[in-house]
């Protein structure tokens, strides 16, 4: 069995669950929960740049702690290196206790926002999870020829889809699926039907510039209605070589919407099951669903399940991840890039994806260009499939 690897940069015992304490996520929760609680807005950003600076450290924190460094990192001040520094050293921070008990209804609603850190990766931790040593059949980065989750200038994204095709070449892969968003989510810019015609022909273009190097498919990303539904039409989603339907709205309730994703799971041209959950980092969890429920429509369907490498995302984590590889699931590592840079976030899901022990051969990612074909073709014609096991 392969070492697990822990958040503090130390060996982990050989358990069959990774061991993945994060203390670099942990310590930036604490100035989230000092943050919710500043009278301030100037007094809340300083304290949420710090948290970001520590969750992307390429070190845990802890080291910085010890060696009296950390106040030499860039945003990170006085008061949050004092609060970090006690974490570190007490397990917990007192100061951020005092003030959490002082702040009423403030302090309880910022320790509720807690649970919105859970099962989250720093980029520390996301690091050591791709290099360590595992089962050789688990997806890594090796496996990986490109991602089916991004965005261009043609709806949210901030650059060209040239762009986004040539960083993708200098990452090493050899494929992705552009999928800027539906015209019915306006508030992320979506692409009319006569937009997305002008896209195709850029598509063919570059695939022609790049033929036998680099294959762009021609996705789309649909918003998951609150029945269900997608925001297109039928006759237009067929149009597409697949789509990735995902859910933009309702996501702070409480109500059980798993005939929701089940419907759309359903929905003919589906291919990928998109951030799922659509939980985002100390902000809110997500929909509520029966997660089985859904896990085993996906694998009787053949459609793939995200892990949505966006580091605000990571949606699914792994511990859902398990739950859906174990109903037998396909599997999307995508970055929901909205620039080039952001393509790295496809790491975020890989990690994931690895602390759930997932086959690259279940990681569509990793298929052949004709692997990859015939399966969107056949989520156009979709009918139960027999389920598969892990």
């Amino acid at each position: 069995m392969a070492r697990t690897y822990k958040g503090d940069g130390r060996a982990a015992p050989q358990t069959e669950q990774p061991a993945t304490h994060d203390v670099n996520v942990a310590a930036a929760g604490l100035l989230y929960d000092m943050a919710a609680l500043q009278p301030a807005a100037r007094s809340q950003f300083g304290y949420k740049r710090a948290a970001k600076a520590i969750v992307f450290l390429p070190m845990p924190v802890s080291d910085l702690v010890e060696a009296g460094t950390l106040g030499e990192i860039p945003y990170v001040g006085p008061a949050s290196t004092r609060i970090v520094t006690e974490f570190v050293q007490q397990g917990l921070s007192p100061i951020v206790e005092a003030a959490i008990a002082n702040a009423g209804s403030k302090g309880t609603a910022a320790t509720a926002k807690r649970a919105y850190r859970e099962n989250y990766l720093s980029h520390f931790l996301m690091a050591g999870v791709l290099a360590e040593p595992m089962d050789p059949v688990i997806v890594n980065r090796r496996h990986y020829r490109g991602d089916f989750q991004m965005h261009s200038t043609w709806s949210d994204g901030g650059e060209r889809l040239g762009a986004m095709v040539a960083a993708a070449l200098e990452l090493g892969h050899s494929c992705l699926g552009i999928t800027d968003h539906s015209y019915g989510l306006p508030i992320a810019n979506g692409m009319s039907m006569e937009q997305a015609a002008k896209q195709w022909n850029e598509i063919d273009t570059l695939n022609e510039k790049y033929r036998a190097r680099f294959r762009v498919f021609k996705g789309i990303e649909a918003n998951i209605l609150v029945d269900g539904s997608l925001d297109l039409q039928a006759d237009e989603g067929a149009l597409f070589e697949f789509i990735v339907a995902s859910p933009h709205s309702v996501l702070r309730k409480a109500d059980d919407q798993t005939s929701r994703m089940i419907a759309a799971v359903r929905t003919p041209g589906v291919a990928i099951l998109g951030h799922p959950r659509g939980r985002m980092f100390n902000s809110r969890p997500g929909l509520t669903a029966d997660w089985d429920a859904v896990f085993d429509v996906a694998a009787r369907q053949e459609v793939a399940i995200e892990l949505d490498g966006n580091w605000h995302r990571q949606d699914i984590d792994y511990v859902l991840a398990r739950r859906a590889l174990a109903a037998g699931c396909l599997f999307a590592l995508d970055s929901d890039a909205h620039s080039t840079t952001e393509l790295r976030f496809s790491d975020y899901a890989i990690a994931h994806a690895r602390l759930a022990h997932i086959p690259a051969e279940r990681v569509i990612n990793c298929w052949s260009d004709q692997r990859l074909e015939a399966w969107m073709r056949a989520r156009h014609r979709k009918a139960p499939k027999k389920r598969r096991r892990a």
